[in-house]
């Protein structure tokens, strides 16, 4: 009894605070080796330069809940931010106007993704992809390959460059997004949907759940998210071809890293947010210790490695557990029944396994039909 209470006490949850700690520790590091570290003008940067890094790892978050992966973020952030630029400059549009235009694209290329993966059940994978790829080249297209001059409107620039407490305004337009997708997912029919989906495609349908309907909704939203996040990055840093595929890696790497916080095995928001920052106070350490330049690429890609090999292993314990769990189940009930008559003893220990996770959520709630 008292060992299992000292075991309570010493859990300081690292199973899934470990970010927390070990931002924590970055920090204290890094101010110990360097007195430029520890300042509010750092921090400062660090949220302003991250909160688009931060939307694009929303946009790939909510269809990776339910197995679905856009490749073609990066590609439609570039896309939208340089049509908002374009529409201003060239065509004398508001700020307001080629804002919402743009971002209306940005869903329109999110409903092609959905169309090409849940209408012609061509891979996530590979539609994301030739999509990314055909995008960019519609990009050359409409701009000549030339960069277009940055507007100059009050209303573009104070679109991100306004402070509120000190940060940047697009900091508070990522918590904002991470608060409206907490509660979609936590809190709503959709967000169990997703999740049931991405837990157990075949259980949800057989659920009643509609799996195509909430796949290509998940691909049209990741695409008005990215596209919203291109053109903030654009009003922030100005015009460019090549911002996309850098905010890629560390999207997929944060939404990697955050399913191993606050709920393992499960991809969530608040711990891709941790995973977002946790990164880019590393590379910010290392880079003002250092100088080098090739760091934020190499520490991106070490962590989606990382990541990756992290949820796989929790993953195969879990599933582990879990049949071990139902061996034992059997067991005290006196064994599993005998099979229907023509069908193999592992297909009927499957369709059992299926019936009972189509009942319920991946929380343990009930799945109501649509």
């Amino acid at each position: 009894m008292s060992v299992s209470m000292s075991k309570k006490r010493l859990n300081l949850g690292l199973d899934r605070f470990s970010g927390v700690y070990l931002g924590i520790l970055f920090i204290i590091v890094f101010s110990l080796l360097s007195s430029q570290f520890f300042n509010m003008a750092t921090f400062h940067v660090i949220a302003s330069t991250q909160s688009t890094a931060g939307i694009i790892a929303i946009a790939l978050l909510v269809p990776m809940v339910c197995e679905q992966f856009d490749l073609s973020v990066g590609a439609n952030a570039n896309l939208t931010g340089m049509l908002a630029v374009i529409l201003q400059v060239n065509e004398h549009w508001s700020a307001l106007a080629a804002v919402l235009a743009a971002i209306g694209v940005g869903f329109a290329v999110g409903m092609v993704n959905g169309f090409i993966v849940v209408a012609l059940r061509v891979s996530s994978f590979i539609a994301t992809l030739g999509v990314s790829s055909v995008l960019g080249a519609v990009t050359i297209i409409f701009t000549s390959n030339i960069t277009p001059a940055a507007p100059t409107s009050s209303g573009w620039t104070n679109l991100t460059q306004i402070q509120v407490g000190g940060f940047q305004v697009v900091f508070v337009y990522l918590i904002a997004l991470a608060l409206l997708t907490w509660w979609l997912l936590e809190f709503t029919p959709a967000g169990r949907y997703l999740y049931a989906i991405g837990g157990n495609k075949e259980a949800a349908r057989l659920a009643g759940v509609r799996v195509n309907r909430w796949s290509f909704l998940a691909l049209a939203l990741a695409g008005g998210v990215s596209g919203f996040a291109g053109i903030l990055y654009t009003s922030l840093t100005g015009p460019s071809f090549t911002f996309g595929a850098a905010l890629l890696l560390p999207g997929f790497a944060a939404v990697f890293l955050g399913a191993t916080q606050i709920t393992p095995g499960r991809f969530n928001v608040w711990g891709t947010l941790i995973a977002i920052f946790v990164l880019a106070v590393g590379v910010q350490g290392l880079e003002l210790l250092s100088g080098a330049t090739w760091l934020s690429p190499m520490f991106n890609g070490v962590a989606l490695i990382a990541a990756v090999a992290l949820a796989v292993t929790r993953g195969t314990r879990r599933r582990k557990a879990t049949r071990q769990a139902s061996v034992s189940q059997l067991a005290d009930d006196g064994g599993p029944p005998p099979p229907s008559p023509g069908r193999p003893l592992g297909e009927e220990s499957r369709r059992q396994e299926e019936n009972a996770v189509a009942g319920q959520a991946p929380g343990g709630g009930t799945i109501a039909s649509e």
